[in-house]
């Protein structure tokens, strides 16, 4: 059976950080859904792209799926933060050691909820700022640190979907998939 992932889109997210990855993630033969913070399918990103979801978060057990991506984007991640229904899941599945994937400003969503506490982690620069010590880890792009893959932010997006993939499908998958792709 294919692996699933919940990918959360929220207005004023990163454009590359969503379609790279489920590029990558579909390549592979997983299955993606994209996931509308709002009771809108259409989310209007960073750049003004609109970006159509499959279904509204209120009508997707996230539970269900195998790994709940956030992407970046300040407004985007400010989006993902007051809401109720992905910070759950998000602290759900980080107390049950669930894999989560955050890209750019995407994992300050679990910093600043306390997540990231004994982690190592990635993030846009500048944005771990109030992290706990030794969780940034400098000069990586895509850091794995068991159930958590993060990403640096938009030009590391498609290293972040083939990391995800690698750890759902393994390295096999990923290394076609790159290939195929001409990023290897």
């Amino acid at each position: 059976m294919a692996k699933t992932v919940a990918v959360l889109l929220a207005d004023g997210c990163e454009p590359l950080e969503v379609v790279a990855p489920v590029d990558v993630l579909r390549r592979g033969g997983v299955n993606v859904m994209l996931v509308s913070l709002k009771d809108s399918l259409t989310v209007t990103t960073a750049q003004n792209i609109h970006m159509q979801a499959d279904a509204p978060i209120g009508m997707v057990d996230l539970s269900n799926s195998d790994l709940l991506m956030i992407p970046g984007g300040s407004v985007g991640v400010d989006n993902i933060s007051v809401n109720k229904a992905a910070t759950t899941e998000i602290a759900r599945r980080m107390e049950a050691d669930e894999p989560i994937a955050a890209i750019c400003a995407g994992p300050t969503v679990l910093g600043n909820m306390g997540l990231l506490n004994g982690r190592k982690a990635v993030c846009y620069p500048g944005c771990e700022e109030g992290w706990p010590k030794d969780v940034y880890q400098t000069g990586k792009d895509v850091v794995v640190d068991n159930n958590l893959i993060t990403a640096t932010g938009p030009g590391t997006a498609a290293a972040f979907g083939l990391e995800i993939l690698k750890f759902l499908e393994g390295e096999k998958t990923a290394n076609q998939v790159a290939e195929a792709m001409l990023i290897k």
